[in-house]
């Protein structure tokens, strides 16, 4: 190797090596033993499992429902036919939720249903499975997990058509319609643009959604005004002094919905006897369809279904439940403040004089009874034994405030569904564009 210097002062490094090409080539070739594969004895091989689920339709056979899954086996469905568990809880039960795992030939491996069974957050669940002596069924019963749903709509006809297209239940479509009765008219005051927002709870099972549990915050903008509404329970209240100590305790024992600077949805009085009906007959002079005169008609009347539950609109005592000339089948609860309200043309009565009843209580259904020409409900007001006009009768404010003690823990809670609303608005905002 000898180095070169150039004029300018650079460097240059030259070889006297000889080039690489010229180089002699050798080939070596050697025969190589592979080493034997070994598995560990304690390496268990697993078959490929396959996942699917359904849900059951009241139609359903063994057959048909093991088609939708895909399975082809039919030993599963000739024990789906005869054991008494899994027929019963399965074969012409619609909604409920199964899963199965098969295996890489679509054979029955493992089978599991999951309903809802009742409102103190439980579920059932049908576990069947395939052993060496042949399929084993088991109905076990597990804890319903809540989580937090967010939900958007937009009214243009009616709100169960708006909720309906946004896939939010029935159920928490009318806890909607409940909550914010006192200050929506949802019969006859809805616009179209007018906007819900909602967080519900999801009430799940092994992770599949078995039902909805309460509206645990929600924002209804009608005619442009929000209307904000959130789910508290007011521990603090239990040693509170009030003025009406039933209403107290009973605000006290379920917890209520308020608004989110802390002030008391619970009316005394809800603005309606029937859910989503329509007033057909206010309290005014009309031409009476059987007597053909005219006369003043002292209540309002709401057409519905023969059938269709009747609630109490407040806290009360049943004064009379049986039946009274033209009224038919006729309720009478006495309320404080010496108020009376009257339930009439009853098809069916469902408590009995003396009784208590609670505000939105079932106390029986529509009917035609009495001098009715067609299935409606005739409701009074009487104050005083004085006959006055349901429909303008302002909704009492008495109310059961957040108390002192508990508004720190109301305002962080207030805070986090002014976040959680927000976000549910969104949903809509971005299924719009």
């Amino acid at each position: 190797m000898a180095l070169l210097l150039g004029g300018g002062g650079a460097m240059a490094i030259a070889s006297f090596a000889p080039d690489a090409s010229d180089l002699p080539v050798h080939e070596v070739v050697e025969s190589v033993q592979a080493l034997p594969l070994r598995v560990p004895s304690d390496l268990e091989l697993q078959s490929l499992k396959l996942f699917r689920s359904e849900i059951t339709r009241s139609t359903d056979t063994a057959d048909m429902l093991l088609k939708r899954l895909g399975l082809n086996d039919p030993a599963a469905a000739a024990f789906l036919r005869t054991d008494a568990t899994a027929r019963q809880a399965l074969l012409g039960r619609a909604g409920r939720n199964v899963t199965v795992e098969a295996s890489e030939t679509n054979t029955l491996q493992k089978l599991s249903a999951r309903w809802k069974v009742d409102a103190q957050g439980s579920f059932k669940r049908l576990v069947l499975e395939k052993t060496p002596q042949g399929f084993q069924s088991r109905v076990e019963s597990a804890a319903l997990v809540a989580s937090a749903r967010l939900a958007s709509a937009t009214i243009d006809s009616s709100l169960f058509a708006a909720t309906d297209e946004a896939r939010i239940p029935d159920t928490i479509a009318t806890q909607v319609a409940e909550i914010f009765a006192g200050d929506i008219d949802f019969h006859r005051a809805l616009r179209k643009g007018d906007r819900l927002s909602v967080v519900y709870e999801s009430l799940e099972g092994d992770g599949e959604p078995l039902g909805t549990g309460r509206v645990l915050s929600a924002e209804f903008v009608n005619k442009g005004k929000a209307f904000q509404a959130m789910w508290f329970e007011d521990s603090a209240l239990a040693g509170a002094p009030s003025a009406d100590r039933a209403f107290a305790a009973n605000a006290r024992s379920k917890g209520g919905y308020y608004t989110l600077d802390g002030q008391s949805l619970r009316h005394a009085y809800l603005a309606s006897p029937v859910a989503f009906s329509r007033v057909t007959s206010s309290f005014k002079m009309r031409f009476h369809p059987l007597l053909h005169v005219w006369k003043k008609h002292q209540g309002v009347d709401y057409a519905a279904p023969t059938g269709t539950p009747v609630r109490s609109v407040g806290d009360g005592v049943v004064d009379f439940a049986g039946v009274q000339n033209g009224y038919g089948n006729v309720i009478i609860l006495k309320h404080s403040n010496n108020y009376k309200t009257v339930y009439a043309h009853l098809s069916r009565i469902n408590v009995r004089k003396g009784e208590s009843v609670n505000q939105g209580q079932n106390i029986g259904a529509v009917g035609a009874t009495g001098w009715a020409t067609g299935p409606h409900l005739h409701f009074e007001y009487r104050i005083n034994d004085v006959y006055r006009d349901p429909l303008s009768i302002a909704r009492n404010n008495e109310t059961v405030p957040v108390s002192a003690a508990a508004k720190p823990v109301f305002a962080k809670l207030a805070a986090e569904n002014r976040v959680a609303l927000a976000a549910a608005a969104s949903v809509q905002e971005s299924r719009v564009q």
